[in-house]
């Protein structure tokens, strides 16, 4: 009796947290975080058709990440691309300047009207901004940004509104640093914290794997169910220390190595160097050297004229990985990740890393495999290897919380089946080159970014936030114990 009893109040008193945590859920600008989902320009629910591959243009990228954004009153809504790269957000590209399938996904994206919006503001300002293919020249408005799917307004928000563009087929959400650092006034990560949309200035990003076609960011929040293990924290290089002079998000990595199926890892000679990690690049790009001598072992020995390096298909089913170790934490990126295929007939596949003497960049193809968080409070990168085992953003009411964070997945089987720590040996198992690829992918930003399309139509969703710090969990034995001094006190 007293056992159904204590049964009883327990299930009454879970009943009692779930319901409380869904309301508070739905409430989202007073949990802290903004959750929104990010949609791969390859996600067939998103699109009706394939973008077709552009092969006048030798460095465009077929592969995007997205979020959606509603500008103005009455909310315009329009999808941009997520990108660390650079530090601007910007609407609105001219769909005449583009054809075909670009053209056509170009008008899809959206398009934000000031006429139409009673809260749009122009502050009668140009700039033109330019990325490693394309540009926009842009006429500076303020309005009202809505989230989709939250109840959450940012209000009198500083962007762009393309007056003309050069190869842009959508518009950029930069969101790296903001006023005093990289403009001269508050961007879109700043106008978040500015306005209590969250209680950091720090955002966690999640692209998702190839399979999954879509990720998540959270601004001013964690997401435990999409990372494994704790988050390793890598400060940020000056501008002035970095290899651009540019305020990236520039850090140290301590080497790249391979571990092909056998488990017998090579660490590449000389891999080591600062890197900055840009989810507005489809490719990684890396020394020449060093590109090639990964290339090699791939089984490919010569890039085509456009810098890409065709492997074998058949390697994506292969459980390697390329292994990118910075301090305290290393990032396996399964050959799948890396691999870029493109549907042509038969099939064609190529290395996801192009050379490059500027500088190296982790594009989209490492960022797959990486579970990320941009510290803008404490100029710090937090990483852990990216896994996927659900759903559960929750706010940060401090930063420093974030040493305490630990991702709820287990490794992915093909990370677990790779270890970094055999005696080397080189070369893959089974890697032999194939044939040259049919489409052409882009390169990373010169100054502020890169740009690429696909084609979306608006149907995100928004699963709200958490309003605690993740780690916290309810055991059987909690439960009762608050059941019983529940039951105590009535």
């Amino acid at each position: 009796m007293a056992l159904s009893f204590l049964l009883s109040a327990s299930v009454l008193l879970l009943a009692f947290f779930c319901h409380h945590a869904t309301a508070l859920q739905q409430v989202i600008h007073d949990d802290g975080c903004i959750h929104l989902p990010i949609v791969h320009s390859t996600n067939v629910d998103y699109f009706s058709t394939k973008r077709g591959i552009q092969l006048q243009l030798a460095n465009r990228s077929d592969v995007a990440y997205y979020a959606q954004l509603s500008i103005g009153t009455p909310p315009q809504p329009v999808f941009v691309q997520l990108d660390t790269g650079s530090f601007e957000l910007w609407v609105n590209p001219d769909c005449t300047a583009v054809s075909g399938a670009d053209a056509v996904f170009c008008e899809r994206a959206g398009q934000y009207d000031t006429t139409r919006s009673s809260t749009a503001t122009s502050l009668g300002t140009t700039r033109t901004l330019r990325y490693g293919i394309g540009s926009a020249n842009i006429s500076y408005f303020t309005d009202t940004i809505s989230l989709a799917g939250s109840p959450m307004a940012l209000r009198q928000v500083q962007f762009g509104v393309a007056t003309a563009t050069e190869d842009a087929f959508s518009g950029i959400l930069g969101i790296g640093y903001g006023k005093g650092i990289a403009t001269r006034y508050l961007n879109f990560v700043d106008q978040l914290r500015e306005q209590n949309a969250t209680r950091v200035k720090a955002y966690t990003l999640a692209l998702g794997s190839k399979d999954s076609r879509e990720g998540v960011i959270v601004f001013g929040g964690v997401d435990t169910s999409k990372f494994a293990g704790k988050l390793a924290k890598l400060p940020i290089l000056p501008a002035a220390e970095s290899p651009d002079g540019v305020p990236r998000f520039w850090v140290d990595m301590q080497s790249i190595s391979l571990t092909p199926p056998n488990g017998v890892n090579t660490v590449y000679e000389g891999s080591g160097a600062p890197v900055f990690l840009d989810s507005g690049s489809t490719m990684t790009l890396l020394p020449a050297n060093l590109t090639r001598a990964i290339a090699r072992d791939f089984g490919a020995h010569a890039p085509d004229a456009n810098g890409f390096y065709m492997i074998d298909c058949a390697l994506t089913a292969l459980k390697g990985t390329l292994d990118f170790a910075f301090n305290g934490v290393t990032v396996k990126v399964p050959y799948k990740e890396l691999t870029r295929e493109v549907a042509s007939t038969p099939p064609s596949c190529f290395l996801g890393i192009m050379a490059s003497e500027r500088f190296a960049l982790l594009g989209d193809t490492f960022l797959r495999s990486a579970y990320t968080v941009f510290d803008l409070e404490t100029d710090s990168i937090w990483i852990s290897q990216a896994a996927n085992c659900g759903s559960s953003p929750a706010a940060l009411n401090n930063i420093q919380d974030l040493s305490a964070v630990t991702g709820a997945c287990g490794l992915p089987e093909s990370v677990d089946s790779a270890s970094s720590t055999q005696v080397p040996s080189s070369g893959l198992e089974n890697a032999d080159a194939g044939t040259v690829p049919t489409s052409t992918g882009r390169i990373g930003p010169q100054t502020s970014g890169t740009t690429s399309p696909g084609r979306v139509t608006p149907t995100p969703q928004n699963s709200g936030c958490s309003p605690r710090v993740p780690g916290l969990t309810w055991s059987f034995g909690m439960v009762m114990m608050a059941a019983l001094h529940l039951f105590r006190d009535l």
